[in-house]
């Protein structure tokens, strides 16, 4: 199952060819990484998109790929810092535990996969999407980057504010103006220019598609008539015993019905830009002759719920559709169309990138390198356990991601998830456990018939795994021997 995806295309670290210097060539010994991450986007978008259908096909995807918070700030430092949130202190898009802001005042911003790489010489550059409560206005560029194309509030696609370097450009509503068209014309040139100047690089390339409002791009927005969105198991459905936030949940109304299916049919059309922008990098890639020494990383902060468990659009919930998002990894040094089902999570692709560019992980990092997976060595004592933190319930009323009416809005939890099972805690006592093999759409919560001492190992892995620090600790809390 692919939800949010990464595609990650490269070397190992343990490859001879990655130490050294090189100059971003295709006989450099150290690859190149493009990093594309979308807004909100769900696995079951993935079959709308063909140049990712044929990444998947190149390389090697994550079936239990997670993100530490359905959110978007929260996700996005995890990747950043590859740390956790009770270690990065962001939880919330904004306010004391989370945004841009106290990102900014906790220190983050010093110690990221960019800092690391710009310290072994590659060029880096930032493009699209940062940090909730970031102000382009400012002109503010955090450390580690050589280039910065970031907008602020950019939902909406048009009408926006971009600093590029050290100057703010506004962008109107001319059908050129369409961001994810802009930021993908930046990435040609940031790649070419790259090349030119014999240097590795690493370009992160963040769409705000296809978050809400949904925009398309004006080519795609006749696409796709009549599609409306998938009516799997979990569509209108409570689970058993379901969780406070879900409890006495009537049926979706039909006007409810009715938008979820116009919003999918606009999120299907949305995500064409994205694809497209993926094609336009791939083939900029081979005319620069370094296609066949990059990595392309395509991922998604958090997935999303479209009626599921009878939820209006939304995220933010320890279910699936939620935090399983899709990971793909295709390139020199991959295999070819495998499935790799051990746990990997959002805090792996920093530790992930510092390792294919032969750069240092600090010890506080908390997420592993995923690169021996990538290169199909044995994962025997690989960890079992993937963590998720979420602070709620989102009622502020300038967070763009504050959950609509009947949207899902649950209370602060801490859940943990593994290849067959889901278990929540929430602050006010109530859990939730989902055998995941047996109930793969997690509708029965069978937490009530646990056995006490199944619960009891349960709390103490959530425990340990909530406080951890450092790749060391947190390895161990994961199961990892």
């Amino acid at each position: 199952m692919l939800s949010a995806m990464t595609v990650v295309a490269g070397l190992s670290a343990c490859d001879p060819r990655l130490p050294g210097s090189g100059d971003g060539g295709p006989d450099t010994d150290r690859p190149n990484i493009v990093f594309v991450l979308t807004d909100d986007l769900a696995s079951n978008l993935v079959q709308y998109m063909p140049h990712v259908q044929a990444l998947a096909k190149k390389g090697t995807s994550f079936a239990n790929y997670t993100v530490t918070d359905s959110l978007c700030c929260p996700s996005r430092s995890s990747i950043f810092t590859g740390r956790y949130p009770h270690n990065t202190g962001i939880f919330t898009n904004g306010g004391k535990d989370g945004g841009f802001t106290t990102f900014k005042k906790n220190g983050e911003e010093k110690s990221t996969f960019a800092t690391s790489l710009q310290q072994a010489d590659y060029r880096t550059a930032m493009m699209g999407k940062y940090l909730n409560e970031y102000l382009p206005k400012d002109k503010y560029v955090p450390p580690g980057w050589t280039e910065w194309d970031v907008a602020g509030n950019a939902y909406g696609q048009y009408d926006y504010n971009l600093l590029e370097n050290d100057q703010v450009k506004h962008y109107g509503k001319a059908p050129g103006d369409y961001l994810t068209t802009v930021v993908s014309g930046k990435a040609t040139k940031f790649i070419t220019d790259s090349v030119a100047a014999k240097s590795p690089f690493l370009l992160e390339v963040a769409t705000f598609t296809p978050h809400g409002p949904f925009t398309p791009a004006p080519e795609d927005k006749d696409k796709f008539p009549g599609l409306t969105a998938p009516r799997g198991p979990a569509f209108d459905k409570l689970p058993a015993d379901p969780p406070k936030y879900l409890a006495g949940r009537e049926p979706l109304t039909a006007d409810e019905k009715k938008k979820i299916d116009t919003d999918f049919r606009k999120r299907a059309q949305a995500v064409q830009s994205v694809d497209r922008m993926i094609g336009s990098i791939q083939d900029t890639l081979e005319k620069a002759g370094v296609a066949d020494n990059t990595i392309i990383v395509f991922s998604s902060d958090n997935g999303f719920h479209m009626g599921e468990y009878r939820m209006t659009p939304g995220k933010q919930t320890a279910f699936d559709t939620d935090v399983n998002v899709p990971l793909i990894v295709a390139g020199p040094g991959v295999g070819a169309g495998r499935t790799v089902t051990e746990a990997a999570e959002n805090v792996d692709l920093r530790p992930t990138f510092e390792a294919l560019a032969g750069a240092t992980t600090p010890s506080e990092v908390d997420g592993s390198s995923l690169v021996p997976l990538l290169r199909g060595e044995s994962s025997a004592g690989w960890r079992t356990t993937s963590l998720v933190e979420h602070h709620g319930p989102n009622t502020d009323p300038a967070d763009p991601d504050r959950p609509a009416k009947n949207g899902g809005n649950p209370a602060t939890y801490e859940a943990i998830r593994t290849s067959t099972y889901t278990y929540v805690e929430y602050a006010d006592g109530t859990s939730e456990y989902y055998d995941r093999k047996a109930d793969p759409d997690m509708l029965n919560n069978i937490a009530g018939t646990l056995a006490p001492d199944t619960r009891t190992k349960l709390a103490a892995t959530v425990k340990g795994m909530s406080v951890c620090q450092g790749r060391r600790q947190c390895w161990t809390a994961a199961g990892g021997k």
